[in-house]
């Protein structure tokens, strides 16, 4: 900012025609500029008036330093220079876009953002046509001045560090400079779509360090922004095949730090869309290292409290693996089954709709693997005392793929879930859970009635027993108290001592 203030002050004047009685065309040869940014003109009487109509160059030589204005005027038009110049206005006018503004006042440097944004609208026009390839000069000007107006630090994060990230009750915030942001995102697009764009030359700009920066943009709080590195990064996946296994990379270490580091990303439903299209194009037989990507990146996931955020879009993935490799179905369950929630009822009620969609792509010799401990889980849902876990759970059985499931296996199945069922028959408090249980009791029984009353009579046979076992241990115990009541205490015998039971007005006063 310093060098735009300084190249606005009046300089000392060159040595002019006297003859002439006009002015030169260049602001540096006798001119300065007004208030307003309009540059002025002195007439032969030493008058100084404002200039109405001056050439284009004069103008943009005016406002932005002469470090960034070189060799062509870079407001000229594309259509108004030969094409022997094109390839110059181009570095000229991403030279001039390099300035960077401060947009936390609207009406600072009105003039100057409104040059660099016809610069933009320009730049945009012409990679759009793709008349002509990109030289390396072109590439490596374009990507300096990609980096010079997106890669920037992010302010910190005033909001609740419970809340890890943007959720669906904060109000997004948005990038104060979004109106430049936009076009140069526009541009890059372009860029990286446009057919002139050669790969082997591309590649050497849009490096490791080019794409490590890139992706930190994907923490920015503005979903506008988010937005716009999600087509991006798709692009530069499809475009440069030798950065793709460094982008996995880049991409798996990003999940990492957010489960077991940070707990706090706002990208992360951005970044598995990407991948969701990705995995969706994995060739066959799946590397390994495809597959650790699921088992440490993507199962680890499940974990963090804002789940919520993008559950849809991990799901999306994990499913595309199952159905990529059918074998893999049976260590998803495993997984999820690992990082089940037990203190918090919403993250269970995201875990069953997650667990539904893994099992309506799994197969009946998978689900052998993991039938019991996962149907195990699925009947401590059932119980579960919160009623939207419930019906949740219950709700499992009007899929009919689970459905067929079940039924495939129910010798070892129904043996598990259905003492659940006949315990939130006897004693859940919610009358919508006890009429899905109900109607999950009437399927399993039409599925196999002389199976579903095997295990009704074994339930109530256990039910019988453990009442028993109870009341013994109940004796037991008062035996053991009446024997120690009336031992005489010596040394350091311990002595069971009853609490004191206050009577309720003493209770009430103390």
């Amino acid at each position: 900012m310093w060098k735009q203030f300084l190249s606005k002050l009046p300089r000392k004047s060159s040595k002019s025609d006297a003859s002439s009685g006009t002015t030169r065309s260049h602001p540096i040869n006798n001119g300065t500029t007004s208030m307003n940014g309009n540059p002025i003109q002195r007439t032969s009487s030493g008058n100084v008036v404002p200039s109405r109509s001056t050439a284009v160059k004069r103008t943009a030589s005016a406002i932005f330093p002469s470090s960034v204005v070189t060799s062509i005027e870079p407001l000229l038009l594309f259509k108004d220079v030969p094409n022997t110049e094109k390839q110059n206005l181009f570095i000229s006018k991403l030279n001039l876009c390099c300035v960077v503004f401060d947009f936390s006042d609207p009406n600072k440097n009105s003039t100057e953002k409104d040059m660099k944004r016809q610069a933009l609208l320009d730049l945009i026009d012409y990679v759009d046509a793709g008349s002509s390839r990109f030289t390396e000069p072109m590439i490596s000007a374009s990507c300096k001045m990609f980096a010079m107006n997106l890669f920037r630090a992010f302010p910190p994060n005033n909001r609740s560090s419970a809340g890890g990230g943007e959720t669906e009750e904060e109000e997004p915030m948005f990038e104060p400079a979004w109106s430049h942001l936009q076009l140069v995102y526009d541009l890059f697009l372009k860029f990286i779509e446009s057919s002139s764009l050669d790969a082997k030359i591309g590649k050497k700009y849009v490096d490791h360090s080019f794409i490590v920066r890139l992706l930190h943009l994907f923490d920015s709080e503005d979903p506008r922004e988010r937005d716009c590195l999600k087509t991006i990064l798709h692009r530069i996946y499809g475009k440069f095949m030798v950065h793709r296994p460094f982008i996995r990379k880049a991409v798996s270490n990003i999940f990492y730090q957010f489960v077991f580091e940070t707990d706090r990303h706002n990208g992360i439903a951005e970044l598995l869309e990407v991948f969701g299209s990705v995995i969706s194009g994995f060739a066959l037989p799946l590397k390994e290292e495809h597959k650790i990507f699921l088992w440490k990146a993507l199962i680890p996931l499940h974990k963090p409290k804002t789940l919520g955020v993008y559950l849809q879009q991990l799901t999306y993935c994990v499913t595309q693996f199952i159905e990529k490799e059918p074998k893999l179905a049976s260590s998803v369950i495993k997984g999820l089954l690992r990082y089940w929630p037990v203190t918090s009822s919403q993250k269970e009620v995201m875990f069953l709709s997650g667990l539904e969609e893994v099992m309506e792509a799994t197969n009946m010799v998978e689900l052998q693997k993991c039938m019991i401990p996962l149907f195990r889980r699925i009947s401590f849902c059932i119980n579960s005392s919160h009623f939207q876990v419930a019906e949740r759970a219950l709700f499992l059985w009007n899929n009919d793929h689970v459905l067929s499931l079940v039924s495939q296996h129910r010798q070892a199945i129904m043996p598990v879930v259905l003492p659940a069922l006949e315990r939130n028959t006897r004693s859940h408090w919610n009358q919508a859970v006890l009429n899905l249980t109900q109607n999950v009791k009437k399927m399993l029984s039409e599925m196999d009635e002389e199976l579903f009353l095997a295990c009704k009579t074994k339930f109530e046979e256990e039910e019988t027993r453990q009442t028993i076992m109870e009341e013994k241990r109940r004796m037991t115990w008062e035996r053991l108290e009446s024997i120690a009541a009336f031992r005489p205490v010596t040394g350091n015998t311990s002595v069971l001592v009853r609490p004191a039971i206050a009577p309720p007005v003493v209770a009430a006063l103390s």
